[in-house]
């Protein structure tokens, strides 16, 4: 049986249902999605979390189709090499182990809109998660793993140990660094594929794997969408 979101963020769902078809209207005649968001969600009244979600997941109509031609299926990673951009990939998975709401984009990736990224803090979630993320691509054979994390996080180097010790557990070939320029780094490698939810990322790239939309599918979770 699949598992769907709770009733509360059931109830956010239509609260953003005509803000963001307003939205999409403003998007496909040419405003910029930065003003469009704001305009639109002052005219309701929207919280910050309620922006902040229509913000992730509403996209501007000329990125959808590009964005989506570049997904690669979990089941299509083997022998390849993954870039993983590292906070993206497991703060989403984290989401998902605990139980939060997780939304589709526009164009088709999964993601958390929980906006903790410059508040996250390593847990016990936070192992479990890079357990899941390697033993998924572990079985899925892939040739390389090369994961990135951003320096200016907190216990990056903590996470990165943490990181290169599961890699050998999974005696997966790979490796972990930090770096101050992570999106750079991501969008400028010569993986095969790489693994994150950021649009400028997958803008950028040839091949994108959506980690947490695999391991929801597998755990038999739906994501909300805004039709």
């Amino acid at each position: 049986m699949s598992i769907t979101c709770d009733d509360r963020e059931i109830d956010l769902k239509d609260q953003l249902i005509q803000p963001a078809h307003d939205i999409r209207y403003l998007l496909s005649r040419g405003y910029p999605k930065t003003g469009a968001i704001q305009f639109v969600c002052d005219h309701y009244r929207l919280t910050v979390h309620q922006r902040h979600v229509l913000t992730r997941i509403v996209m501007v109509p000329e990125l959808v189709g590009p964005r989506i031609s570049k997904r690669v299926s979990c089941s299509d990673l083997e022998n390849c090499s993954v870039a993983v951009d590292g906070y993206n990939v497991l703060i989403a998975v984290e989401s998902i182990l605990k139980g939060y709401c997780m939304w589709l984009g526009d164009d088709g990736y999964v993601r958390d809109t929980r906006g903790i990224f410059r508040k996250f803090k390593m847990t016990d979630n936070t192992f479990q998660a890079v357990d899941i993320v390697l033993r998924l691509l572990n079985a899925q054979n892939v040739r390389y793993v090369h994961i990135i994390l951003d320096s200016q996080m907190s216990q990056s180097g903590k996470l990165a140990a943490h990181l290169l010790t599961v890699l050998a557990k999974y005696q997966l070939d790979g490796d972990t660094i930090t770096s101050k320029q992570a999106d750079h780094d991501l969008k400028m490698g010569n993986s095969d594929v790489v693994a994150t939810a950021d649009g400028v990322i997958i803008d950028a790239v040839d091949h994108v794997v959506d980690i947490p939309a695999c391991i929801m599918d597998m755990m038999g979770i739906i994501p909300a969408t805004i039709p």
